[in-house]
């Protein structure tokens, strides 16, 4: 997880001798940038582009600026624990109060109200938050599905929560809003996706309707030994999927080598799977939407290699 800088409060630095006229001079040489009202980063002087590390930065201000306490929840907590958050709207900050609390939030703060077991919580940088498992069912309930299983596969491949835990967990929160969105999610994340690309890869293929692929192939010789490991694969039509075209082999560069090296390598072993006769589908990050290469070239290569 990239280190967020420091924060300075403005009532800490009113305190420390600052004035509000000082504070307005140390934003204007950049000295100070303000994340938002009241609170500044300190060091480096402009804000983090990782919208996550950013939202991280401003949860860390808004929770410092509660009237009543609250629990980091849903998306902000899982920006906390450093859990993917693909296609999610990051704009308020998430917290989560015991019920009778009530209140509709405002522009900057998204309040939910909420039961949880204080066994649900724990800290981050000293911020109270959901714990993981709640935080990916919380995830899971709200957010799309695509977006919430590239959080639960994270997790799971973490292994800082596991099916059993979010099973129960959802279980114990009973018919709440959400609770059977959050079931297909659950029913659906994996461990064994290993990245972004390779959970909305997964997303992709199931609402094409394409055969549900083993992850982490290992594909090896007659003699045993290892050729290489692919992100997707369908051994009966032996078919191979890659993201992002890189496949995984024990090392990618070893001493002496250079990129040019290791892509002529994956080339070399590439016809090797294809001289096995598997046949390799690859695709990036701008074809992961239906109707382009992934669909095309997947369906071609299962057809092709249709069992008879």
């Amino acid at each position: 997880m990239v280190e967020d800088p420091p924060l300075l409060r403005r009532a800490d630095a009113l305190a420390d001798g600052f004035s509000d006229v000082e504070l307005s001079r140390l934003v204007r040489r950049r000295e100070l940038v303000r994340v938002q009202r009241g609170t500044y980063v300190r060091s480096p002087a402009t804000l983090p582009e990782d919208a996550a590390v950013r939202h991280r930065l401003i949860t860390a201000a808004t929770v410092a600026e509660l009237r009543r306490p609250g629990v980091v929840s849903h998306a902000s907590a899982a920006a906390l624990h450093g859990l993917p958050l693909w296609g999610v709207r990051l704009e308020r900050v998430h917290v989560l109060r015991r019920p009778p609390a009530a209140g509709s939030g405002s522009a900057r703060l998204h309040l939910h109200i909420g039961r949880f077991d204080d066994q649900q919580l724990t800290s981050v940088d000293g911020i109270v938050t959901t714990d993981v498992t709640r935080t990916v069912v919380d995830v899971a309930r709200s957010e799309s599905f695509e977006s919430a299983v590239v959080t639960a596969d994270a997790a799971l491949a973490s292994r800082r929560t596991t099916p059993a835990a979010l099973a129960q967990c959802l279980t114990s929160m009973g018919a709440i809003p959400g609770s059977r969105r959050a079931g297909r999610v659950l029913a659906f994340a994996d461990a064994a996706s290993e990245s972004v690309g390779e959970s909305r890869s997964r997303v992709l293929m199931h609402r094409l309707r394409l055969p549900p692929p083993d992850l982490q192939v290992r594909v090896r010789r007659p003699d045993g030994s290892l050729i290489g490991r692919c992100d997707f694969g369908w051994r009966t039509q032996r078919v191979l999927g890659e993201f992002d075209g890189k496949v995984k082999y024990g090392r990618l560069h070893a001493p002496g080598q250079n990129a040019g090296d290791v892509v002529f390598e994956e080339k070399r072993r590439e016809d090797e799977l294809r001289d096995l006769d598997w046949s390799v589908a690859r695709w990036t990050w701008a074809d992961l939407v239906p109707g382009t290469v992934v669909e095309q070239r997947l369906r071609r290569a299962l057809a092709r290699n249709r069992p008879r």
